[in-house]
């Protein structure tokens, strides 16, 4: 970009200068000073921190102010709403949704596809994190799924999902039923460590059938850990990130685990959508956003596992998520885009098969 006299060339370089000094803030290409991009991503307790740990440097080291819009409680199809009414005229720049959305929405043109040649960052990330969203934007974090209960009503924790089943449990447990990816996630683990193939639900009926007649609940409200923390249940399902944040903030009430038969990744993507007003802006952000230092500072904050692989080395609260050494040989390796394919079914199969045990 040409910038008419010095001070505006003095001022583009010392931003940039500015960007190349921070690790945690570093480009990858120009960026207009001052300059403007909107960011569509979750909201709540991950706006809150995101906000604070990676949004806010990237500003003060580039000048460029964030708009960070949300989707309410729409969550990631919310945001695929939002970018194919926009198609015509994006209003947003970047987007941070879940993988399988996130493969959608590439494969409608919607975000764009992104290489190591137009963004050099992708070099430093883990080799899964390139194979999901279809060929455009990669993983930005790993999330993963969680057996949560009352540390304080149960004194002894569980070891394995299937503890779930003892009889001194009944009507203490809450699950999410497909097409809930929690359901999906932990259909998929219970396959997978019954038959080595995680698509294999028949594997898992049975299995989820032993659990199934202690379940309070299927649609655990306002959600599982509300419902733990409030005494409701002493057990449930729930996401890392938020179960490690609501273990601190009850002082250990809320106990998390990872089970013996596993656990399955929940992958974020970020991406550039397609004919962004502010696409220098943009890929400044994604430079930004993947690399080490933002990378290990969100984890530390909220326990997302990175997928910059210096970042796993760097974080400190690595041991808190599933890219622990210890953890690594318990994530079974659900592809999600596949297990999109089997959601009906396995919605049906819950529904005639499983849910109905919980009634006998």
């Amino acid at each position: 970009m040409r910038l008419p006299g010095s001070s505006s060339r003095l001022t583009l370089a010392l931003c940039l200068a500015a960007l190349a000094a921070m690790p945690a803030a570093r480009a990858q290409g120009p960026v207009k000073p001052g300059g403007e991009m909107v960011l569509l991503a979750y909201a709540g307790v991950f706006k809150d921190n995101y906000s604070q740990v990676v949004v806010q440097p990237f500003s003060q080291a580039s000048g460029v102010t964030v708009q960070y819009t949300d989707p309410g409680l729409g969550g990631s199809a919310q945001m695929l709403g939002t970018l194919r009414a926009q198609k015509a005229d994006p209003q947003v720049d970047v987007v941070i949704m879940d993988a399988s959305t996130a493969a959608a929405a590439c494969a409608e043109g919607l975000v764009e596809p992104l290489t190591p040649q137009a963004l050099p960052v992708l070099k430093e990330l883990d080799e899964q994190a390139g194979k999901v969203g279809n060929g455009c934007g990669p993983a930005v974090t790993y999330d993963h799924l969680t057996l949560i209960y009352d540390a304080e009503a149960i004194k002894v924790a569980p070891a394995r999902w299937m503890d779930l089943a003892k009889p001194e449990y009944k009507g203490r447990s809450s699950l999410s039923a497909p097409p809930d990816i929690q359901g999906m996630a932990l259909t998929a683990i219970l396959a997978h460590g019954a038959s080595g193939d995680w698509k294999n639900i028949g594997a898992a009926i049975p299995l989820l059938k032993q659990i199934v007649p202690n379940v309070q609940t299927f649609q655990p409200s306002p959600d599982a850990y509300s419902m733990v923390l409030s005494g409701q249940i002493a057990f449930g399902t729930g996401w890392n990130a938020r179960s490690q944040l609501y273990h601190d903030q009850s002082k250990g009430k809320l106990g998390v685990l990872i089970p013996e038969e596993g656990t399955a990744f929940q992958i974020n993507t970020i991406n550039i959508v397609k004919g962004a007003k502010h696409r220098e802006q943009a890929m400044a952000f994604l430079g930004h956003a993947l690399s080490a230092g933002p990378q290990a500072a969100f984890t530390d904050r909220m326990f997302y596992g990175p997928t910059n692989l210096q970042a796993q080395k760097d974080a400190k609260a690595i041991g808190r998520t599933a890219l622990a050494p210890e953890y690594r040989s318990r994530i079974v390796p659900i592809d999600w885009l596949e297990a999109v394919k089997l959601r009906d079914n396995w919605n049906q199969r819950w529904r005639r098969e499983v849910m109905t045990a919980a009634t006998r």
